[in-house]
């Protein structure tokens, strides 16, 4: 299928690992451009050593407000056709267990800056007549997940700006949807693991076993497979599919609108 993006431009956050690394690859791989941001420059030096002429590096820490800054500099006076939202999250935590300062580092880490970069980068894809905004997010958005707390609440705000953004770009070519992932083979995935690791007294091996276990396909996502979901979403075949939460769940979701 040709997904008719071939030197369109994506920003895309969160490329040293993960559904990031996989998304930027898979970009490339159509002959599409991305500007990719990352903390650390071994996994974005590799990118852009596969992929020099598609390709460009940032790296930086999206809670600082430079790196937003220095990203609106390099893309200056670029066609951009589409921004992917993605980045690790919070601690695995229940509910009684936060303090506060728990619930503000959770606000800077999933919500803060993806609202920042929105409203930089909204304006100039609405201007334009055309354009892609993807969250990636969690499954949790659906069905909260018992040991995620600060993910589960933090995660709905953001579904509930993009419905509300999705709305208001909805007539000028630009859509607006989230991804939300339940257990795939990612660095994310370590986390939970490791919690249910040592509130069970289970070790990491077998922790890990018990929860693919209990995905009804019985293995965790690869991230190139949400990737092509993604590349869809962001890809004019796209156009009238927005607002929405499309789970990547393997079956987890137990409720009817999963």
């Amino acid at each position: 299928m040709n997904l008719q993006i071939s030197d369109h431009h994506f920003v895309v956050t969160g490329c040293n690992s993960g559904f990031g690394m996989a998304i930027a690859e898979a970009l490339c791989r159509e002959g599409a451009l991305v500007t990719g941001i990352g903390r650390r420059q071994d996994p974005l030096a590799r990118l852009h050593h596969l992929w020099p002429e598609q390709f460009t590096p940032l790296q930086g820490d999206l809670l600082n407000p430079q790196t937003l800054d220095r990203l609106e500099a390099m893309i200056a006076g670029r066609p951009l056709h589409g921004l992917v939202l993605n980045a690790g999250g919070p601690p695995a935590m229940k509910a009684l267990e936060t303090r506060p300062d728990d619930w503000d580092k959770a606000y800077q880490l999933v919500f803060r800056w993806k609202i920042d970069l929105v409203l930089r980068m909204a304006p100039a894809l609405r201007d334009s007549g055309y354009g892609r905004i993807l969250f990636i997010e969690s499954q949790s958005v659906k069905q909260p997940h018992p040991l995620l707390v600060l993910s589960n609440s933090m995660r709905a705000a953001i579904a509930g700006f993009a419905k509300s953004l999705s709305a208001d770009l909805a007539a000028t070519g630009v859509t607006v949807n989230l991804i939300g992932p339940g257990p795939h083979d990612t660095p994310a995935i370590e986390r939970v693991i490791a919690y249910r690791a040592e509130k069970q007294g289970e070790s990491m091996d077998q922790a890990r076993t018990a929860m693919e276990a209990a995905v009804p396909v019985g293995r965790f996502g690869k991230a190139e497979e949400l990737a092509s979901l993604a590349l869809w979403l962001l890809s004019p075949l796209s156009s009238f599919v927005t607002g929405q939460t499309i789970s990547h769940d393997g079956g987890t979701i137990s409720g009817l609108f999963g």
